[in-house]
């Protein structure tokens, strides 16, 4: 519940805006004076202050300008019997939000201040957010496919450019819209999220770009939208593919003219917003479909970026496991376990088709379910369906011939060896790299930042050869 501090000497005023904004909900104090204000801001946890402009002591105009100093990042609205055109423009300079006659009723204030108090109970869920996921790296992974993935996201973080993240759900895709932002100069500012899946089409353009009061009938008062509210920093827009055709149509002006409407507004909205979005689905398909729009797809899909599925990077398998456990320790009072090697090597063994999600269930499952401090192979395979005389390791499939030959992803096969795997989902890479490149050898080594003496020596490895070219 927000708290709104009143500053106003006179007290009867005080009184009856105190009063009336309780009646809608929110917590209030109130102070006589500029003193007693810059003392409570200091002491208390206010969210907005309704500040008087006339008043004995220091006035309105030197008490925001001090407000400013403690709390810049707190929400002033001046409140004065007189309208001077002057001081309302010195009060705007200094910091104030607004600028309201005593005249004004309850209903009128609250119109005007409710905006504020959202974006400031999202910016602080953004805060909150960061402090527990922390502002770091947390693609755990040292594969070939995440140090990849790595690259591109710091390649494309400083630019604008719009980004289309695709993947399998659960492969960390709102993980990588994340560090896009934290690595770019919109850092400064939270970032906001949209699951476009999650709502239904009559209330994702209210969420997308707001709306006035009276627009619907349960639009009793002004809302900010996620673009309004993300102007100079990053939206990003998870499962796109199940955007509506009309929201889509009203997001590409957006990002083409930078300018929108609230629903039921007249008043055209400027902003600065760079969109990342991500998908689970193929957008070519849903294009050819006619549920996803074609100049749509191609303004977002300037750097596309794909997440690889776990069961293509079972070597960082370990390192996820290891931290999982020691968040699920830290934020769990059961005393810690330990989770053996040959389990670690079990889960290694599985094809994961819930990636990262389903890995990190399946350590918490474990460390909550097994009644011993050490987690065996045995335990994991009580809770996956890994065939025991198939054993605790994995390998590729064939080498590596042609683009079509042996490259569906691991296999089980008992007696063979992890690196086997690691070299498989390598040779897989280079390969869609190659192919991706018109199989030109000179910039697909430079875009995997691959010496080419290496690069060749890596061909050779893999038996990697074009289309039609005899193998050795």
């Amino acid at each position: 519940m927000a708290t709104i501090l009143i500053v106003d000497d006179e007290q009867n005023i005080s009184r009856t805006v105190s009063q009336g904004l309780k009646l809608r909900g929110y917590q209030t104090l109130t102070a006589s004076s500029g003193e007693e204000a810059l003392e409570l801001c200091t002491a208390q946890s206010i969210d907005l202050v309704l500040l008087d402009i006339l008043m004995p002591g220091i006035g309105g105009i030197e008490t925001l300008r001090r407000l400013m100093q403690i709390r810049p990042e707190l929400d002033v609205v001046m409140i004065s019997a007189q309208t001077e055109i002057q001081t309302a423009l010195k009060a705007i300079e200094l910091g104030a939000k607004r600028y309201l006659s005593k005249t004004a009723g309850i209903d009128e204030i609250v119109h005007t201040i409710e905006p504020y108090l959202e974006l400031s109970r999202l910016s602080r869920e953004n805060a909150a957010l960061k402090d527990q996921i922390g502002t770091g790296d947390e693609m755990i992974g040292e594969s070939v496919l995440i140090e990849h993935l790595r690259s591109q996201i710091h390649q494309v973080a400083l630019s604008n450019l719009g980004v289309l993240i695709t993947g399998e759900n659960g492969t960390g895709k709102q993980l990588v819209a994340n560090a896009i932002h934290e690595q770019s100069d919109r850092n400064g500012k939270p970032s906001f999220y949209l699951n476009c899946a999650a709502l239904p089409e009559e209330l994702i353009e209210s969420e997308l770009f707001g709306h006035e009061r009276g627009a619907f009938t349960s639009a009793a008062t002004q809302r900010l939208g996620k673009f309004e509210l993300a102007n100079g920093s990053t939206l990003f827009l998870d499962e796109i593919g199940d955007m509506s055709l009309k929201a889509q149509s009203k997001v590409l002006h957006v990002l083409e003219y930078g300018e929108f409407e609230r629903v039921g507004g007249r008043d055209t909205l400027h902003v600065d917003v760079r969109l990342v979005a991500a998908t689970n689905k193929n957008l070519k398909q849903e294009i050819e479909n006619g549920s996803f729009r074609e100049d749509l797809y191609y303004r977002l899909n300037v750097v596309p970026i794909s997440v690889p599925p776990l069961r293509q990077r079972l070597d960082d398998v370990p390192l996820l496991v290891k931290y999982f456990a020691e968040q699920f320790h830290q934020n769990s009072a059961q005393p810690p376990k330990v989770i053996a090697h040959d389990a670690v090597q079990a889960m290694q063994a599985y094809n994961w088709p819930g990636n990262v999600r389903e890995l990190k269930n399946i350590v918490e499952r474990l460390l909550i379910m097994v009644n011993r401090e050490v987690i065996l192979a045995d335990d994991v395979m009580d809770v996956l369906p890994i065939p025991r005389d198939s054993a605790i390791s994995v390998t590729e499939p064939h080498s590596v011939a042609s683009p079509t030959q042996g490259l569906q992803g691991p296999t089980l096969q008992a007696g063979k060896g992890l690196q086997e795997l690691v070299d498989a989902a390598e040779a897989k890479f280079i390969l869609e790299a190659l192919e991706a490149n018109s199989w030109n050898i000179k910039q697909t080594a430079e875009q995997l930042k691959i010496e080419r003496s290496n690069f060749y020596k890596k061909l050779t490895k893999y038996n990697i050869k074009r289309p039609n070219e005899p193998s050795s």
